[in-house]
């Protein structure tokens, strides 16, 4: 068991620093803050082969683990995706920078002068799971919009992610910034959390973004303020008039790309009346899909699983897929009530009608209408990247980006006006 002492005195000197480096940081300019990010881009394209070496630690030991390939897939960082990391730091660097924005001025009738604008955040810490490309979209949209960041990511992608750590340190450091401009927490045990959920004084947001188990726990321990990035439970409803040639397509997309992330879809929702059910079926089932279905889509494709009711419930994040079959959008609707996480909705329709009543009867992060459900990402929306999608309400709902991670203080300027 560690000692108290050394989980205090450990997770304090790391939240002194990333707040005097936050000092620091908030004053940059904008060509101050591109400068280093277009040094981190081209770095982590010239250190690839270190990013490579460490990364093939953390696959060896998910294998010895027995990690499913979806998670293996989350986790692999191959050239193809340290260059599209790079991609992701150009595009944030290309963003406009919301420090310093207006986003509020008026002078009121005694004369006073209000003018409100965007300011930095301060200390964002983000806890995350398997992904090590939030490392450096996290730090990047930090370091961009005058946060300092404090980064812990899970055990399964230690090596990965303090290489990467590294690299953007290294090019805080060329620049004559502080490293811990981005902190990087290399311990991963349990007993180290705690103490950055309380440490009010130095951390001024907390986003956890992974499995249920840490969303919960984190919601339920923090006496900082959380963002939640919880569970992607997405439904994908397949009207009686959706054409053929969207539905399989999008389908497939929905579920098969990418399985491991949030994004992709966990329920396949279909009309009674949807002609070409079997067919749908008999595709998805060709690409690797267990499909866990409900009696009337068992009795049309005989070699599925059998669904149960927690199975709709579930983020499988691999090649599974709960069906059920409806009568009516209506049925789709109540049932979508009962399973969403409120992260993502979509539907396969022809009829005008139908898809603004989903639309309109459906409260959840994004509604979709013919498109994959894998559209629902911070770059895809033209962010550059996300801390995490968001399926609260408070204060940002959906991908988290630059403009989330400011606030905003309110500057009154007069000549002397008292209030009476």
């Amino acid at each position: 068991m560690i000692q108290r002492s050394t989980e205090s005195a450990y997770v304090e000197e790391l939240c002194k620093g990333a707040k005097a480096s936050y000092r620091q940081i908030r004053f940059l300019n904008s060509s101050q803050k591109n400068h280093v990010l277009e040094r981190l881009a081209s770095s982590l394209l010239a250190r690839k082969e270190e990013i490579l070496k460490e990364n093939a630690k953390d696959l060896e030991a998910g294998k010895v683990k027995g990690l499913s390939s979806a998670l293996l897939d989350r986790l692999t960082l191959d050239e193809k995706r340290i260059q599209g990391l790079s991609k992701a730091v150009l595009e944030i660097k290309a963003l406009p920078d919301p420090v310093g924005e207006t986003v509020r001025g008026l002078t009121l009738p005694n004369g006073v002068r209000l003018n409100t604008k965007r300011v930095p955040l301060g200390v964002v810490m983000v806890i995350y799971e398997s992904r090590p490309n939030v490392t450096i979209d996290v730090g990047a949209l930090s370091f961009k919009s005058g946060n300092a960041c404090i980064l812990r990511g899970g055990s399964e992608a230690i090596h990965s992610n303090t290489i990467l750590a590294k690299i953007f340190q290294d090019c805080l450091q060329e620049a004559g910034l502080p490293p811990n401009a981005v902190t990087f927490v290399d311990r991963t045990e349990r007993e180290y959390m705690i103490p950055f959920l309380q440490q009010t004084s130095y951390i001024d947001i907390v986003v956890p973004r992974g499995g249920e188990g840490l969303i919960r726990f984190v919601s339920e321990n923090s006496l900082i303020p959380v963002v939640k990035h919880d569970k992607g439970v997405v439904n994908l409803y397949i009207d009686k008039s959706a054409d053929p040639k969207k539905v399989v397509p999008i389908a497939i997309n929905s579920k098969v790309q990418r399985p491991g992330v949030c994004n992709a879809a966990e329920n396949l929702i279909i009309h009674s009346e949807y002609p070409y059910t079997k067919e749908l079926l008999e595709e998805l089932a060709a690409k690797g899909v267990q499909l866990l279905l409900d009696p009337r889509s068992l009795a049309i494709y005989p070699k599925g699983k059998a669904v149960t009711e927690e199975d709709y419930m579930e983020e499988f994040l691999d090649l599974r897929f709960s069906v059920k079959t409806v009568d009516n959008i209506q049925e789709a609707i109540d049932f979508i009530e009962v399973t969403s996480s409120g992260h993502t909705e979509a539907i396969v329709t022809e009829d005008v009608s139908a898809a603004n009543f989903f639309a309109r009867h459906l409260d959840s992060a994004a509604i979709f209408v013919n498109v994959s459900t894998r559209f629902h990402d911070g770059g895809e929306f033209g962010l550059g990247a996300e801390v995490g999608i968001s399926t609260g309400k408070l204060h940002v709902r959906g991908p988290m980006g630059l403009v989330h991670l400011t606030t905003t203080t309110t500057y009154a300027e007069g000549e002397g006006q008292i209030r009476s």
